[in-house]
């Protein structure tokens, strides 16, 4: 006895099609989860910055798990945002780190290294800029928390923003972190 084929059987792409779709809606929500907020600002801890690859192919001396971050639309109104980046000593002896600046007297860096805060760095011009002078040891991670203020510029400031944290340090190339943040009222 012949049987009637199921919807399914009788599109042989359907398989296909289907699985394509659960794919997409899969990864679309493991991106929505790791771009909610709540998960931007929690901390790592360090042992996991250690067992976590560098993020740059070169090994450059240091490193940062992320060069970039997006913070999204953000509300004037609702005050300073932050987030923190991590970075790790790559190069295989002591790594000096020299100084730390911003790129605009809206954005502060903090560095912490063993749970102690160093100092809290700025734009140069705008008041006393300290050498950082710390040295990390081989592998050892430290992190930087960025804080931004959407208010610094008033309604001037409204719309996208690009800010970017240097860190320079004694093996070479400077290591830039930005962020980006369309500032709304």
């Amino acid at each position: 006895m012949k049987r009637n084929a199921t919807p399914q059987e009788k599109r042989p792409g359907s398989r296909k099609l289907v699985l394509g779709i659960s794919l997409a809606v899969a990864a679309t929500v493991i991106a929505v989860v790791a771009a909610s907020p709540g998960l931007r600002s929690a901390a790592p801890p360090a042992s996991a910055m250690a067992a976590a690859p560098a993020a740059s192919s070169a090994r450059a001396p240091l490193a940062a798990r992320e060069s970039d971050f997006d913070f999204g639309t953000i509300s004037m109104a609702a005050g300073k945002v932050s987030h923190r980046f991590w970075i790790r000593n790559e190069s295989g002896g002591p790594l000096r780190i020299q100084r730390i600046f911003t790129s605009c007297m809206c954005t502060t860096a903090s560095l912490v290294k063993s749970a102690r805060l160093v100092g809290t760095y700025g734009m140069p011009g705008h008041g006393p800029l300290p050498p950082v002078n710390q040295t990390l040891n081989p592998e050892e991670a430290a992190y930087l928390d960025v804080v931004f203020d959407p208010a610094a510029h008033g309604p001037a400031g409204l719309g996208p923003t690009a800010r970017v944290v240097t860190i320079e340090h004694a093996a070479g190339t400077p290591v830039k972190l930005a962020f980006t943040a369309n500032v709304r009222p």
